[in-house]
């Protein structure tokens, strides 16, 4: 049985996504891996989209923070489930520092490194999944906002 050849697969995978006519696709799925633990640039794919094709500027808005949204609430529910299995003693650390300032912490999800482990402890607190969503959702609208109309300043 040949060996499993993941680089080919991702560069086969970036290929695809950098083709123009996948516009709103692309920017889904890249917005959705993004929001994982895996590093993925969505605002590159949102400002490639919005550029080649500025009258859909609202859907992209719309499918990058919904598809980023969802990602950060699959790592939400692995945090959730993950309650089960032992744990990291610094994970002890960041849940009291989360407990200390609440779901409106999960407006930051979008940082990178930190949103992850915002979001995966808010999943471990049991954090009221409708909050976490308005929290994680109102933060990643406003960061693809803010990059979209930036972009225009600056080109």
């Amino acid at each position: 049985m040949p060996d499993f050849d993941f680089d080919l697969l991702l560069r086969g995978l970036l290929d695809w996504l950098a083709l123009p006519q996948q516009g709103l696709t692309a920017l889904a799925l890249a917005a959705f891996i993004a929001a994982s633990l895996v590093p993925l640039a969505s605002e590159a794919v949102l400002v490639a989209v919005i550029a080649a094709r500025p009258h859909e500027f609202w859907q992209a808005i719309a499918v990058a923070t919904l598809f980023n949204t969802l990602g950060s609430l699959t790592t939400y529910w692995l945090g959730r489930v993950g309650r089960r299995a032992p744990h990291p003693a610094a994970l002890d650390r960041h849940v009291r520092w989360f407990e200390a300032r609440g779901a409106k912490t999960l407006f930051f999800a979008w940082v990178p490194w930190v949103g992850d482990l915002l979001v995966i402890v808010a999943g471990w607190l049991r954090v009221n999944a409708w909050e976490a969503t308005g929290w994680i959702a109102a933060g990643k609208l406003l960061r693809y906002l803010a990059i979209a109309f930036g972009v225009g300043w600056v080109v």
